[in-house]
């Protein structure tokens, strides 16, 4: 009897395929790396998966995240809620100071849309504070292992700097700051509120030289003994903010010559108004008449201008420094502030001719030249003359620490 060849081949191959299974599972031997790869690579794949560098579809965010409350003010005279956040339409007025910011800022503040206020001088101070940070690499190492990462700071700073802006004066839709050396860092501030707007004050720099000389202002880096010293100071200052004007741009930073404010009001308020999207309002030509009113202009004890602006627009400070500059500092003027010449001032003329005045501010200057005593009167019951020569030396020199050109 003949057997089936194939049935042999079956069995023997059941039998084999038995005996080679039996044997991997009870073999003594050391375990074949072939399965403990593949279980490792299926374990990584599924580990790039879930963090999503291997599927088509981005990683979904965590679901835990720190989000800033609502911030808002309320008036206290309609009792209505003015909210406020980083994207609001932030006014700065910048310039070196004794620039014309304060008369800036009171014509704003007579605008019932517009808030400034007096200068906080704890904003530029946290600004460079932030500009050594950046600049000492030791720093911002440090920084950086504790977590404070470039957005963390920039939330932090922009926080603070909202809150003081928002909360140091009364409430109002439109707010602005008038701390004159922000300029100095406009760039930056830009990108803490992207929708703000800055207001360039630029005076011609003998005259500016001459107020921060004859009114003792203490400024960091100048000598109020030395006119030539002062002037390349000034132009060092106003080359740096002209430099930050041009870099935000003409969407961002208006230049404002300080004497055409003067001579034309109207004139360069509707083209301000107009650039900040303020709508028109009379007020900011009358500035005087709301001083330390509600909802008005409000002033400083410890502001060197603050006795200036109780008066209307007027010419009387425009050309004071002629023949008080040092004969050899006039003749040296075009090298010293070459930054004269860029700005439309002419180095080498004594005086200057700046323009014909409107009529409402020769009548202005006729009553505040004709009128004196009224506006020393005026000073002292607002309690304003200390701010020049009673200041006990040591308010007098903290009022002036924030006016810091060098640092930034």
């Amino acid at each position: 009897m003949h057997e089936d060849p194939t049935k042999n081949l079956i069995g023997s191959s059941s039998s084999s395929s038995s005996s080679i299974n039996m044997s991997f599972l009870f073999a003594r031997g050391p375990p074949r790396r072939g399965p403990i790869l593949c279980i490792v690579a299926l374990l990584f794949l599924l580990v790039l998966y879930q963090l999503g560098i291997i599927c088509t579809t981005t990683k979904e965010p965590p679901n835990a995240i720190m989000m800033p409350k609502d911030k808002y003010v309320m008036g206290s005279g309609d009792q209505k809620v003015y909210p406020y956040d980083r994207n609001m339409p932030l006014i700065f007025i910048g310039g070196v100071p004794r620039s014309g910011t304060t008369l800036m800022r009171a014509m704003l503040d007579a605008h019932p849309e517009v808030r400034c206020g007096q200068e906080t001088r704890i904003i530029p101070r946290i600004l460079q504070m932030r500009s050594h940070w950046v600049k000492s690499e030791r720093e911002s190492v440090r920084l950086e292992e504790a977590g404070v990462s470039k957005e963390v700071m920039d939330s932090a700073i922009a926080a603070f700097c909202l809150e003081v802006i928002a909360r140091h004066g009364e409430p109002a839709p439109r707010l602005c700051n008038k701390d004159p050396l922000t300029l100095k860092m406009g760039s930056y501030v830009l990108d803490l509120f992207p929708n703000a707007k800055f207001l360039f004050m630029v005076r011609d720099g003998r005259a500016t030289v001459h107020s921060i000389i004859s009114r003792k202002v203490t400024i960091t880096g100048f000598d109020l003994t030395s006119y030539r010293q002062c002037m390349i100071k000034w132009n060092q200052a106003i080359l740096m903010m002209h430099k930050q004007c041009r870099e935000v741009g003409p969407d961002r930073c208006l230049m404002v010559p300080y004497e055409q404010l003067v001579l034309h009001p109207r004139e360069w308020m509707q083209k301000i108004l107009g650039f900040l999207d303020v709508p028109w309002n009379e007020s900011v030509l009358h500035h005087e008449e709301f001083i330390n009113k509600p909802g008005g202009v409000p002033l400083s004890k410890v502001e060197r201008s603050s006795d200036q602006v109780i008066k209307p627009v007027n010419l009387e400070a425009l050309t004071k420094w002629v023949g008080n500059i040092p004969e050899d500092v006039v003749h040296d003027m075009a090298e010293l502030a070459p930054m004269l010449s860029i700005l439309n001032y002419d180095p080498y003329a004594n005086p200057p001719n700046y323009g014909a005045p409107d009529k409402l501010v020769s009548e202005n200057t006729r009553k505040v030249l004709t009128n004196g005593q009224r506006w020393d009167n005026m000073a002292r019951e607002l309690d304003l003359l200390r701010t020049v020569t009673y200041l006990p030396p040591q308010i007098a020199n903290n009022a002036s620490t924030d006016n810091d050109v060098n640092n930034a």
